[in-house]
């Protein structure tokens, strides 16, 4: 591990003291300060019709109640990233556990058929919780840069990912669990403040970092307004897309305002010595692919969408029941994050990103073979839903400290939140294709439809359609394959250090 030595400043924050070091208990705090949102927050995904009856939400709102999180989050992450480089890391951190804390007491204080109040509260509740998670995703991961380097670095990393992609991985599950306990869905939230309140305890005395080298003159306030607009607009028309429809005025109107703000947003922020975003970080080819490749693997979270919905619609099974089709996953992503850390440590960042890739595609691969019986497809999707976890699994820990390892020092918060932020646009563009592809090829007259589906005749359109979306999830972790197969080296590259005799600094690992 590393910190600060006697007499030395972490980057551009105050003296830490002599014998400050990383320990595992602030570890384990960075852990839940990271869960509160993928534990707590997502289990809204799986408890929301319980949650809508007794509060008597309008359907409309519930299902912006839903989305909204995500929405938030992926609109600020790079937003929130950037500041914290500038603004100080442990800052933000501790400010996104603080609006956790606030986010999770407006929903279980929500009063029930309250109308415009209930609606209100859940809203800015669910809305704060997006920001909470804008704030914590990237300046963790910074943190982790920051006061760790090799092994110590990727271990840490290791538990980064358990607590993001495990909790992912659970919140169905728990929030299933404690909905129907005599606790009821607002313990879910109670807990939540909990274990956020226990973080902060945690990383109480956790030194100020920030970029040592950071821009001057005024702070970019146009790059971050066409920023936020380009976001906004983007993640609206995916997420919102088959719904509006993907041809309507309305998607049409956000893909222009999309289109004009990017453009604007390059031409600031190539033309500006204080951008907003340093677009050169793109230069480098590993953090790219290492983006590129989460981006398109996060995609393939349609998967889980269009398989469960499937059994559910074309064989009847209870939401229960196809919710165990994915404890696999679960076992299996927990078991084997920590092995994608001892894989890095081994072979270097791109073995395990290609192994974990290829095993996903493997997974999604089996989950697609809709055309056999019910009871056949229940093993294979079995089989399926666990291989998809040990691929992640095996491509977590990689893939980030590959990102993260490839960065400047100094950018290190902006760059975590847009690899973060891959993650959310995937995730979000693969549920909304894959969606959209089921229902279309759902609604073809079954002459249409291949003559090799087993047994019952009567669902085959719905069966043919969930193949066809399902596929596309093998698409693109394909994809992710060959991005990383361009651009990821063989081998990690030796980390650099810089030297700064004019503001004494922890030495910059990995850039």
């Amino acid at each position: 591990m590393t910190a600060a030595a006697p007499g030395q400043n972490l980057p551009g924050g105050p003296a830490a003291p002599a014998t400050w070091r990383p320990t595992d208990g602030w570890l384990l705090g960075i852990v839940l300060a990271v869960i509160n949102f993928w534990l707590f927050a997502q289990t809204l995904l799986n408890v929301i019709p319980g949650v809508q009856n007794s509060l008597g939400l309008a359907p409309t709102v519930a299902n912006l109640a839903v989305s909204i999180t995500a929405l938030m989050s992926g609109l600020f992450i790079v937003v929130f990233g950037g500041l914290a480089d500038r603004v100080g890391r442990v800052r933000v951190m501790k400010v996104g556990i603080w609006l956790s804390v606030v986010g999770s007491l407006l929903i279980a204080l929500t009063p029930a058929k309250h109308g415009a109040l209930t609606s209100s509260l859940m809203m800015s509740g669910r809305i704060v919780q997006g920001l909470s998670a804008a704030c914590v995703m990237p300046s963790t991961i910074a943190l982790i840069k920051t006061f760790y380097e090799g092994k110590d670095r990727q271990r840490a990393l290791s538990f980064w990912s358990i607590g993001s992609w495990g909790g992912s991985g659970f919140c169905s599950l728990f929030g299933g669990l404690m909905a129907v306990s005599p606790l009821g869905w607002r313990s879910i939230f109670y807990i939540s403040i909990v274990l956020s309140l226990i973080a902060l305890y945690l990383v109480r005395s956790t030194p100020e970092s920030r970029a040592t080298a950071g821009p001057t003159g005024q702070f970019d306030w146009g790059g971050l307004i066409t920023f936020v607009v380009a976001m906004l607009a983007i993640n609206v028309f995916i997420s919102q897309g088959p719904k509006l429809g993907w041809f309507s005025y309305a998607s049409l109107s956000l893909l222009v305002v999309f289109v004009t703000a990017i453009l604007v947003f390059f031409h600031l922020e190539t033309h500006r010595t204080s951008a907003f975003i340093d677009l050169g970080i793109f230069r480098n080819a590993t953090f790219s692919g290492a983006t590129l490749s989460n981006f398109l693997l996060n995609g393939a979270a349609g998967t889980l969408v269009v398989a469960l919905g499937l059994v559910q619609q074309a064989a009847g099974w209870t939401s229960l029941q196809s919710g165990l089709l994915t404890l696999g996953y679960l076992g299996a992503i927990l078991a084997t994050i920590r092995v994608g850390e001892r894989l890095l440590q081994r072979f270097g960042p791109k073995r395990p990103m290609l192994w974990g890739s290829a095993t996903t595609a493997a997974g999604v691969l089996l989950t697609s073979m809709t055309f056999v019986l019910i009871r056949q497809y229940a093993v294979l999707a079995f089989i399926g839903f666990t291989l998809f976890g040990i691929g992640l699994g095996m491509y977590a820990t990689p893939s980030t400290d590959a990102a993260m390892s490839n960065v400047p020092a100094d950018e290190v918060g902006a760059a975590a939140g847009l690899y973060k932020m891959a993650s959310s646009l995937g995730s979000a563009f693969g549920v909304a294709l894959s969606a959209t592809i089921y229902a279309a090829a759902s609604h073809l007259p079954s002459d249409l439809v291949p003559h090799i589906f087993w047994g019952n005749q009567a669902n085959v359109a719905l069966r043919f359609g969930g193949g066809l979306a399902l596929l596309f999830n093998v698409f693109m972790c394909v994809g992710a394959l060959i991005s990383i197969m361009v651009t990821v080296p063989a081998t990690q590259p030796q980390p650099e250090r810089e030297a700064k005799p004019e503001v004494p600094a922890v030495p910059n690992f990995g850039s």
